[in-house]
């Protein structure tokens, strides 16, 4: 995959997480109207790529108003990988040359892996990950909306240690994925299967989404330093 495919694809990926984001503001109040109907269209514009690099501008823009009307990331982790990207995009077009513009996806792809890293690592330190007991309180006690027979996986202890070290190992061991084409394919397939996961258990729709709109940087970036 060349550089420039792979940037193509993210604005694609990610013009279409915003429109999903943006389109649940459009009955909220004035204020966040005003933000998130015009990114609807900008990030339309972004995935039919006219202008994408003005657009990619102006739609951090809006990013940014988003951040000062609700004093930071609306939806947490999602938001800031969101934000992330489009800048990453931003510093794309705005390089002087290909070598900066390596370096600005090369970070990207380089801050995705370490946001799998740094999960794995915090769970794997705390307790209650490795017992299994965070994962059945996320099951039980979630403001998520879990369905009632999802809950009641509260009460298979064995099936939730195994699926915690199980999240906790692939995390983990994502660096494993730039070691060829093929490990990168099954580790992207974990990964967004997971995210897929989330979004149909707990309805985190915004970070599967999102998180996917990333993963052109490490597919270039593997082939880039790998081969």
């Amino acid at each position: 995959m060349s550089l420039e495919q792979a940037v193509r694809l993210i604005e694609i990926l990610l013009g279409w997480a915003f429109v999903q984001h943006s389109i649940e503001h459009f009955k909220a109040v004035r204020s966040e109207q005003i933000i998130y109907i015009p990114r609807v269209f900008l990030a339309v514009l972004l995935i039919s790529g006219w202008q994408h690099a003005w657009i990619s501008g102006i739609l951090m823009l809006t990013a940014l108003a988003s951040l000062h009307r609700f004093q930071g990331p609306y939806n947490g982790g999602a938001d800031r990988m969101g934000l992330l990207i489009l800048s990453c995009l931003c510093l794309y077009h705005m390089a002087p040359t290909d070598y900066w513009r390596e370096v600005a996806i090369g970070y990207l792809a380089l801050q995705l892996t370490l946001s799998y890293v740094i999960s794995g690592w915090v769970k794997i330190k705390n307790p209650a990950w490795r017992s299994g007991l965070a994962l059945r309180d996320v099951f039980q006690f979630s403001a998520y909306p879990v369905s009632e027979s999802l809950r009641q996986l509260a009460q298979s202890p064995r099936l939730l240690l195994i699926a915690s070290w199980w999240v906790m190992s692939f995390e983990l061991m994502f660096p494993l994925a730039l070691a060829s084409h093929t490990s990168l394919t099954i580790m992207l397939i974990i990964t967004a299967t997971f995210h897929l996961a989330n979004a149909c258990v707990f309805g985190l729709n915004r970070f599967f989404w999102t998180w996917i709109a990333a993963y052109p940087a490490i597919g270039w970036f593997q082939g880039r330093v790998v081969g």
